[in-house]
């Protein structure tokens, strides 16, 4: 049962196809399509780096990449990016600033939506900003339910012993 559960949980906040995301009038598609550049990357490239000013939503198109960060002068593999993948959805959608760095680990292709082009785009069309967003809410339960599932998540303890944690109770 705890396994069917768990199973469950996940079906509830599995990726999106990225057609139902990206859909929207033809108007709209017609400004994403225009301002869309394919950008080809060699083994060990980097795509952009952690805290760089983001330049906008990526689609993985072919290859492999993996995503990498630095949080709190640990360096931590967040895990890879596939062919179909949005990337980067929070610095997209949020303040601009990447929160990974995101490396090729063989040779490949992005599909680069420039952030130029998005905030009009969001503006004058909020439902896809909305699905975005719903999007990236769904990557982050994903990223805590896999760390919940393999318990690579750190437990906050309390200092002082069961003595100080009975007396609290």
């Amino acid at each position: 049962m705890h396994a069917e559960a768990r199973s469950d949980r996940m079906k509830a906040v599995a990726a999106h196809p990225l057609a139902e995301l990206l859909d929207c009038p033809p108007e709209v598609g017609d400004l994403l399509n225009g301002a869309a550049a394919c950008i080809d990357f060699d083994t060990g490239d980097n795509v952009f780096r952690q805290c760089e000013k983001c330049k906008g939503l990526y689609v993985v198109v072919s290859g492999l990449f993996l995503r990498k960060a630095e949080r709190f002068q640990m360096r931590l593999t967040l895990g890879p990016a596939r062919p179909g993948d949005l990337v980067e959805l929070a610095a997209a959608l949020g303040d601009g600033h990447h929160t990974y760095t995101l490396c090729a680990q063989s040779p490949g292709s992005l599909l680069l939506l420039p952030i130029e082009a998005l905030k009009p785009i969001f503006q004058n069309y909020p439902p896809l900003r909305m699905r975005l967003l719903g999007e990236l809410a769904r990557e982050v339960s994903r990223a805590y339910l896999s760390c919940a599932m393999t318990r690579t998540m750190p437990v906050r303890r309390r200092s002082g012993g069961p003595e100080r944690a009975n007396a609290e109770t």
